[in-house]
């Protein structure tokens, strides 16, 4: 068994519960927010049967499609330096982070 941790941009987490949910998969949805645009994100914890990984894994990528969007221009502190961007510049977003972990037990009471 398997612990699938999916780290989703909150424009694609409606279409990708919907998904998981027809296709009969359980899970828990936690608000969450990046770090470096920090906008929402969602996380999702869903347990799978190893076999069941692969097609986890091509419905995530299908529902959660990058996109490129401005970041904003805000000063970025470091412990040396602080710099203003003051140039707009575009970043890749979307998509989703998978991390996929063992589970040697389960329990569901």
């Amino acid at each position: 068994m398997k612990l699938l941790i999916v780290i989703v941009q909150d424009q694609d987490v409606s279409d990708l519960s919907e998904k998981l949910r027809e296709n009969g998969h359980m899970f828990t949805k936690l608000s969450s927010s990046g770090g470096f645009l920090r906008s929402g994100n969602t996380t999702l914890l869903l347990g799978a049967a190893d076999e069941a990984v692969p097609g986890l894994l091509d419905l995530i990528q299908k529902c959660c499609k990058s996109r490129k969007q401005p970041a904003p221009a805000y000063t970025m502190l470091s412990s040396d330096y602080s710099f203003a961007l003051g140039t707009p510049y575009e970043v890749t977003v979307g998509g989703a982070t998978v991390f996929i972990l063992n589970v040697d037990e389960f329990h569901k009471f």
